[in-house]
């Protein structure tokens, strides 16, 4: 992933994503024309611990003065609390609207470090600096931001897009076991909605991707992300075709509504929730052939829902999904493999159906 994907956007605007060490990052900070001294660093606990102080030392030496916000991990984190907490920091900092914050971890400081981005002097220039797999291919690109409500998960938010997306690989080594695993969702959720071949390239090389290996890793994260990087740069605002990179997310975010945040990770719910659409693609389109997506999507290993966390109070948990259209539930199911659209009006039984598939209750 050493040359830059570039996404381009309506009016002359686009941002590139840049793959390398974050050694790089100010040279990266100067060609696009950001420009000391302050910059606010938002990132969580586990990240600041392993990379906080490399940051603000290679910053330093570029003639920045970072301050930096440290967040508890977590999606609870998502919230306006931490969001208010972001926003002290970096105006009892003295920002003014050049100056630029960083965001560096996974897709919650993302999301919560882009939602400030955007709010604080009606917008300052963001930085993303993914540090997870979920976080690198998917959520730190295109521009989403935003915290959770009570009644449904990214309700409150913004499209706010960061003026860089700045990719180190090697950062994902460090990541617990879970976190990585549960990250690969979204990297075999592009290939299933849109590239056949890095699906049929994902199962061939999987033990390798699970054991890390860095080149293997590398390519993943590359040919996930440029998936990504299509997707927005033909729609921005979720207008058509970006609504395809749901496709297993209306199964769960309802998932983790009922569970509680943080129960699941969200990858987790997004292989469930893949499994519950992939059986919904297979009844919708019989004549295309799903059985070596089930059967992948069957070999990783989830958490076990507990059976209290039944489809019909799933099923509730739904209607407060932002995707749905008053009160018609909408679903991204696939075509076939490697081809996505969007349906509505799906029958309750086929749904509930689903659900079963998806939990391993069928």
């Amino acid at each position: 992933m050493n040359e830059a994907i570039r996404i381009d956007l309506p009016d002359g605007r686009g941002y590139n994503i840049q793959a390398g060490p974050i050694d790089w990052l100010p040279d990266a900070l100067a060609e696009i024309g950001l420009q000391g001294p302050g910059c606010i660093i938002v990132t969580d606990k586990n990240v600041d611990d392993l990379y906080g102080s490399r940051l603000r030392s290679i910053l330093h030496e570029s003639g920045w003065d970072p301050s930096t916000v440290v967040l508890p991990p977590g999606e609870e984190t998502k919230s306006d609390q931490y969001l208010r907490r972001i926003q002290d920091r970096a105006l009892s900092a003295g920002i003014d609207r050049r100056t630029p914050l960083l965001a560096f971890g996974g897709g919650v400081t993302g999301d919560v470090g882009g939602f400030a981005a955007a709010t604080l002097l009606r917008g300052i220039p963001l930085v993303q600096i993914p540090t997870t797999v979920i976080a690198q291919v998917d959520s730190a690109i295109g521009g989403k931001t935003g915290i959770n409500h009570a009644v449904g998960k990214n309700l409150i938010g913004a499209f706010y897009q960061p003026r860089l997306v700045h990719v180190d690989t090697s950062l994902l080594a460090t990541l617990p076991d879970r976190e990585y695993r549960s990250g690969l969702a979204e990297a075999v959720k592009h290939a299933l909605i849109a590239d056949v071949d890095l699906f049929e390239w994902i199962r061939r090389n999987w033990n390798s991707i699970l054991e890390r290996e860095q080149t293997v890793t590398a390519e993943l994260v590359r040919r996930a992300a440029a998936i990504k990087a299509s997707v927005v740069s033909r729609d921005e605002l979720e207008t058509g075709l970006r609504e395809i990179l749901n496709f297993g997310h209306t199964f769960a975010h309802a998932l983790e509504l009922a569970l509680g945040y943080g129960t699941l990770t969200h990858g987790e719910a997004v292989f469930i929730g893949m499994r519950a659409a992939t059986f919904l693609s297979s009844h919708l389109y019989p004549d295309a052939n799903f059985e070596r997506v089930r059967a992948f999507l069957a070999r990783i290993d989830v958490p076990i829902v507990p059976g209290s966390v039944t489809p019909g109070r799933l099923g509730d948990a739904m209607k407060s999904d932002k995707k749905k259209r008053g009160s018609e539930l909408r679903f991204v199911v696939l075509e076939a493999p490697g081809s996505a659209t969007v349906v509505s009006g799906v029958d309750a039984s086929l749904v509930e159906a689903a659900w079963r598939e998806g939990l391993g209750r069928s």
